[in-house]
């Protein structure tokens, strides 16, 4: 009878664990959704008069990244996002939003610009990840997103980041930092890709779906993580639904954040920033003999 019991707790465990897994992999799902807004989607809804900046200065422009000026609520903002594309062709000249150093040289330059003038930043994080690619390694790739985490930390305006789709590694961390960071709840924000996690522990990039059960790249995870500030509620079924009232959801998050923000002492807030990531993780000091 004993045993009978435990076998059927073992069960039932086992069940919960795969209805989990299946729950944490349909937001995976739909952050990937091919029809979620983008981030020139919510420009287009959320700004009035908008000029968007191209080019970094020195090597080129990265379509992967949009950046630039625009009117919010009649105020005027900088703004920085990742673009995928929506068809085939889009996707590929937008490199699925992964971008290269000239895309994150394209972003300092609107937020140092955005500095200057005191108009606050809002960014839409939206990418699997930084290009790997060699050529993106030999021209900095791992440099030029420390500088764009470094000018994000250092800007005296305020700075509301918007976790919209797919927040994945540096590529996502590199216009992540801010005064309150937003996520929508089906969006997924984490250091790999549940395919890169995969084939690092299990040598099988098809164990995507135990792998991202495993680190849960979820909003209520990263929420209790301390990672993210707020959840931002989408349409039943997901943002793809109805792009318009995620738009409206998004927008009612972001005024409240920066109306939080803008309260806030100048003086303060860049060292609230900076000690906000500096108190995320686990760390300690190991002794030595």
């Amino acid at each position: 009878m004993v045993r009978v019991t435990e076998d059927i707790r073992r069960l039932r465990r086992r069940f919960q664990e795969r209805g989990e897994e299946s729950q944490v992999w349909d937001v995976v799902q739909n952050a990937r959704h091919q029809d979620r807004p983008y981030s020139l989607d919510y420009a287009k809804r959320l700004f009035g008069d908008s000029y968007e900046l191209h080019g970094d200065r020195t090597a080129g422009d990265d379509p992967a990244i949009v950046a630039g000026i625009a009117t919010y609520h009649g105020r005027p903002v900088a703004f920085v996002g990742h673009q995928k594309g929506r068809d085939l062709a889009e996707r590929t000249h937008r490199n699925f939003g992964m971008a290269r150093p000239e895309g994150y040289r394209k972003a300092i330059r609107a937020i140092e610009l955005a500095d200057r003038l005191g108009y606050p930043i809002l960014t839409f994080v939206d990418t699997p990840g930084a290009y790997p690619g060699v050529g993106a390694e030999q021209a900095g790739q791992a440099g030029t997103i420390a500088r764009s985490i470094l000018s994000l930390a250092r800007v005296s305006v305020p700075v509301i980041c918007s976790v919209i789709g797919e927040g994945g590694s540096g590529g996502a961390l590199a216009i992540a930092v801010g005064d309150r960071i937003l996520m929508q709840e089906n969006a997924i924000y984490s250091v790999i890709s549940p395919e890169g996690c995969a084939a690092i522990l299990w040598k099988d990039a098809g164990q995507a779906r135990k792998a991202a059960y495993a680190f849960r790249p979820t909003a209520r995870a990263c929420l209790d993580l301390g990672v993210i500030d707020v959840i931002v509620p989408e349409p039943s079924g997901g943002a793809h639904k109805d792009h318009e009232r995620a738009a409206r959801l998004l927008d009612e998050a972001i005024r409240t954040a920066l109306a939080e923000v803008e309260a806030e002492p100048v003086r303060d807030r860049r060292r609230a920033r900076r000690s906000k990531f500096r108190a995320m993780g686990v760390w300690g000091v190991a002794e030595l003999d």
